[in-house]
Order: structure tokens, then C-alpha cells, then sequence
């Protein structure tokens, strides 16, 4: 089959011999992937994954010096909550990455099941946790197992963050048993491919000329750590088999151009349910 810029140019010649006026091609914009990491920091001592994937964003055969957001455990035993997880914390936003919120109680509670004066504390604790690393309260929120309401939804907004979903998920969250994944490609491809008449229709925020593409990967998992730089080589793989141009740079690498992308992402309105990664679009809308 001709790809799109072959087939174009071969309607134009045939309407110039035809004495026609060409069709102008349908104006798209460029997408642009925008990295998200969740339930992080780890707190292994040895082959951290989380900064592995540190390490990978910094030099890979992609496009060096990647920035991403975190959305961190920021009170977690094994995590935000011990020396290990609040010196990569500190290396991430030393490094120009962006920290969001994820939770601020000692495990990955969902915030729907909190009372309000729980929930409130989190994020009092969260908010400071990260405003100590980073200087400004955190913008963002990735609600755990991605289950918000109304009313959660209205807690994160009177602490001045915003609901971030995702547009893409590599289903990395839980590996159970043998830790690894036939599906990563297959995965990512089917994911654009659905967002694709989106995009087409543009009916995605557009920021700085570019269309935000949300990823989502889980920074504590340590086959994600292994294999991350075979993943942003499959995002642009997968890209250019749909015929979606990518931005000149085809990953965020600078923390304010992606704040603003996130930002502009966000969840509007609690009445709205955006669809979820996976079962929990099933088990929570």
C-alpha cells in the first residue's frame, strides 16, 4: 500500500492533468510523547530500576536527555519514605524532571477509600514532601489505581493539582511470576492506533504546536527499568507505522514545555470519566 505522502502527491498530479484544483491535504499536527512514571521511587539498595530508568532517560538511542513526570510515594516505607526513595526524588528534580503526586500514605491506598480527614492528610503530607524537594507545590495528581470521584477530585483541586491520566499504558503496574512481556509492541500499537481518530479529528490539547501523548510506565518495575529504551524505540516505531509525525524532538526534554503539556491534558470535569488503562476502565467506570 503507498504511504500518505506518496498517495498525495500522486492525486495532485493527477488533478493537474486534469486541469483541477488539488485538495489541500488535512492539516495535523505533530505528536509529541510525554513520559509518566508511577508508585515510585524504589528503595532497592542494589540495580535500583527506578534509577536505571533515571539513567536510560539521561542517554538512550532515542533522543538523550529525556524528561518525564513522577508520580511519587512520597511517605512509603519502601519508597518516597526511606533515605534511599528521597535521595532519587532529589536527583530527579535536580535532573529536570517533574514530581507529581501519587500517595502520602504508607502503602498505595486508593484515595476513594480514605475518610476525608485521611485524605485530606496525605495530601497536606504529599504536597510538602514534594514542596521541600522541589520548591512550588506539585500541579499534579495521578490518583492510585486511577480511581477518583467527585469528591477526591474536588480535594486534589483545593490543594491547587490536577487529575493526569494516561493516553497510552504499558500494562507494566503488576508482573506476576516471571517478570516480562511478549506484548510490548503489539501493546503500544493498538494503544495509538485507538487514539488515532483523535488526533485526526483534533479533538487532543494542543500545546506549543504539538499534541501531548501521555505514556504511562511504572518506575519500580523492574522489567520496565531493563527494557525502557526498547520502549521509547517502540513509541516511535509504532508512530511512524500510523503515519502520526512526531515532533522534532519527539519526547518532552524540558520540565516547564512538560508541565504545560500535562497541564493542558488534565482532567477538566469530574462529570466527564475519560477512559482508563486496562480493567480498571471496567472495574472503576
Amino acid at each position: 500500500m503507498l504511504k500518505r505522502p506518496i498517495q498525495q502527491l500522486v492525486f495532485a498530479l493527477l488533478c493537474a492533468a486534469a486541469g483541477a484544483p488539488a485538495a489541500q491535504p488535512e492539516a495535523v499536527h505533530p505528536i509529541r510523547f510525554l513520559l509518566s512514571f508511577d508508585d515510585g521511587p524504589s528503595a532497592a539498595g542494589e540495580d535500583n530500576p527506578t534509577e536505571k530508568i533515571l539513567d536510560a532517560l539521561a542517554r538512550n538511542a532515542a533522543q538523550p536527555g529525556i524528561k518525564a513526570i513522577f508520580f511519587a510515594q512520597t511517605r512509603a516505607a519502601n519508597g518516597g519514605g526511606s533515605t534511599t526513595g528521597r535521595r532519587i526524588l532529589q536527583r530527579e528534580q535536580d535532573e529536570g524532571h517533574l514530581l507529581g503526586f501519587h500517595t502520602a500514605t504508607p502503602h498505595h491506598s486508593n484515595h476513594r477509600y480514605l475518610s476525608a480527614p485521611e485524605l485530606e492528610l496525605s495530601l497536606q503530607r504529599g504536597a510538602a514532601d514534594l514542596q521541600g524537594i522541589s520548591g512550588v507545590a506539585p500541579s499534579l495528581v495521578r490518583p492510585p489505581f486511577w480511581n477518583y470521584d467527585a469528591e477526591t477530585l474536588a480535594a486534589y483541586q483545593r490543594h491547587g493539582m490536577r487529575v493526569l491520566l494516561t493516553d497510552l499504558s504499558a500494562n507494566d503496574g503488576k508482573i506476576w511470576g516471571v517478570n516480562f512481556s511478549w506484548h510490548k509492541r503489539s501493546n503500544m500499537l493498538e494503544g495509538l492506533a485507538r487514539l488515532r481518530p483523535r488526533w485526526r479529528a483534533g479533538a487532543m490539547p494542543l500545546v506549543d504546536g504539538e499534541v501531548p501523548v501521555v505514556v504511562t510506565f511504572h518506575d519500580v518495575n523492574t522489567y520496565t527499568a531493563r527494557h525502557i529504551e526498547e520502549y521509547l524505540l517502540i513509541l516511535l516505531d509504532v508512530a511512524r507505522e500510523l503515519d502520526m509525525p512526531v515532533a522534532e524532538h519527539p519526547f518532552y526534554d524540558e520540565r516547564a514545555a512538560l508541565e504545560r503539556a500535562a497541564l493542558a491534558s488534565a482532567v477538566r470535569d469530574g462529570e466527564v470519566r475519560p477512559p482508563l488503562p486496562g480493567l480498571w476502565n471496567w472495574l472503576w467506570q
